[in-house]
C-alpha cells in the first residue's frame, strides 16, 4: 500500500479536505485542553457557608400525578431545617390537585398554588414557574422538575451551602437514569456533553446556561431582571436564556457533588426524545453572538473532523499523518472525559465515548439541522 506523504502529492480536493482534518483536529483539542479541562481538573475550594439559609423549591406540574406521588415526600423529607416546597399545579386534569391536598396535610412545608386555567397566550412553562417564585416567601431559589429524584437527603443542602453574599447562582447536575438500550445511552451521553460544555464555561467565568432539573438562583435576582419577559415568546429557556441573562463570573458557582444530583427518567423512543432536543434547542437562535460561535465552532468541528476523517482513510491519502492525530485526539479526549465523568459519577459513559461518539455527533448534527426548520411547539 502506497502512502502519499506531502502535500506536493495531493490534488485540490485532497488538500482541502487534509487542511479542514488537521485545522479541525487542533480546534477540538484546543476545547478539550483549554476549556472542558476546568471540570476535569475542578476542586472545589469554595467556601461554604456555614448556616441554613431558608430555601424555596419550587415545581411547575401539568398533570403530573404519577411523578408527585414518587418525588414529592423525598424531597418533603429533605435532611434541611428551613424550606418550603412549591407546587404550581398548571391547568392538571388528572388527580395532581387531589394529590398535593392530600400531602399538605402531611407536610406543612408543602404550598399549593393552583392555575386553574392555561393561559394559552404564554408559552412553556415559564408562567407557572414566574408565578411560584413570586409566591416563595425566600430569597434562595431551588428549582426542579416534578419528574425529578433527589440522590440523597442534602440535596438542598449542597446546593444552598454555595451561598454566600456575592452569590446569586448556583448551576447544578441532572442526569438521566440508567437502563438498557442505545437511546438511553445515547441520551446520558448527550446530557453529558451538554453539563461538560456549561460546567467549563462557567469556571472559565462565562456561564451560559444551566438545567432547569436542578437550578438555583435567588428571588431579588429574578424579579431584578424582570424574570423571563425578556425571552417569554419562546417554549424554552427557563434556564439557558435566563441564565445567560443574569450569570456572571463573580456571582455563579457549581455544585457538581453526587448528594447534589438530580435524576430524571429520558425518554423511551427516539420521537419523544427528538421533540424534547428540538425544544431545547430552538433556544439557541436566541445565544449572544459570543455563544453562537463558542459552541457553533465546537460542534461544526466534531462533524468535519468526522467527515474528513472518512474521506482521508477511504482515500488512502496521508494516513502516515491522519492516524497519529487521530490517536492524540482520542486519548486526550478519553483523558479529559474519563476526569470528567468522575467527577459527575458518569464512568459508565466511558466505553461510548471511545466508540460511539462518531455516531453522537452525527445524529446531533441532524437534528440540529431539522430544529432549524422546524417550528417549536409549547410545553406540555
Amino acid at each position: 500500500m502506497e502512502l502519499q506523504l506531502s502535500f506536493d502529492q495531493l490534488s485540490l480536493f485532497e488538500i482541502i479536505i487534509s487542511s479542514i482534518f488537521f485545522i479541525s483536529a487542533i480546534i477540538l483539542l484546543g476545547y478539550y485542553i483549554i476549556v472542558f479541562s476546568r471540570l476535569a481538573f475542578y476542586k472545589d475550594t469554595y467556601s461554604k457557608a456555614p448556616d441554613h439559609q431558608p430555601v424555596s423549591i419550587v415545581i411547575s406540574a401539568h398533570d403530573e400525578d404519577y411523578n408527585l406521588r414518587k418525588n414529592l415526600p423525598i424531597i418533603l423529607n429533605q435532611d434541611y431545617p428551613d424550606f418550603e416546597v412549591i407546587v404550581v399545579n398548571h391547568a392538571s386534569t388528572d388527580d395532581t390537585a387531589q394529590l398535593l391536598y392530600e400531602l399538605q396535610l402531611k407536610h406543612s412545608k408543602l404550598k399549593i398554588v393552583n392555575i386553574e386555567q392555561d393561559l394559552n397566550f404564554f408559552k412553556g412553562k415559564k408562567f407557572p414557574l414566574s408565578i411560584g417564585i413570586k409566591s416563595a416567601k425566600n430569597d434562595i431559589l431551588l428549582l426542579t422538575d416534578a419528574d425529578c429524584t433527589p440522590t440523597s437527603n442534602n440535596w438542598i443542602t449542597s446546593m444552598a451551602s454555595n451561598y454566600t453574599t456575592k452569590t446569586e447562582v448556583v448551576l447544578g447536575y441532572g442526569p438521566y437514569t440508567h437502563s438498557k438500550g442505545l437511546l438511553n445511552l445515547i441520551i446520558r451521553y448527550d446530557t453529558f456533553i451538554i453539563a461538560m460544555q456549561y460546567f467549563s464555561f462557567a469556571l472559565m467565568g462565562i456561564p451560559y446556561m444551566g438545567v432547569g432539573r436542578n437550578l438555583s438562583y435567588r428571588k431579588s435576582l429574578f424579579l431584578k431582571n424582570k424574570g423571563f419577559i425578556s425571552h417569554y415568546n419562546i417554549s424554552s429557556g427557563d434556564d439557558d436564556l435566563f441564565i445567560r441573562q443574569v450569570a456572571t463570573r463573580t456571582n455563579t458557582r457549581i455544585q457538581i457533588s453526587e448528594e447534589s444530583q438530580m435524576y430524571s427518567p429520558p425518554k423511551h423512543n427516539f420521537g419523544s426524545w427528538f421533540r424534547q432536543k428540538q425544544r431545547h434547542l430552538s433556544t439557541g437562535k436566541s445565544y449572544s453572538f459570543l455563544f453562537k460561535i463558542l459552541l457553533g465552532a465546537f460542534s461544526i468541528s466534531q462533524i468535519l473532523f468526522y467527515f474528513s476523517l472518512i474521506i482521508l482513510l477511504v482515500s488512502n491519502v496521508l494516513l502516515i499523518a491522519i492516524i497519529p492525530t487521530l490517536f492524540i485526539y482520542l486519548a486526550i479526549k478519553f483523558f479529559i472525559q474519563k476526569k470528567a465523568s468522575h467527577k459527575l459519577a458518569e464512568n459508565q459513559l466511558l466505553l461510548f465515548s471511545l466508540f460511539g461518539d462518531i455516531f453522537y455527533v452525527l445524529l446531533n448534527t441532524t437534528m440540529t439541522i431539522i430544529s432549524i426548520f422546524r417550528k417549536q411547539k409549547s410545553w406540555k
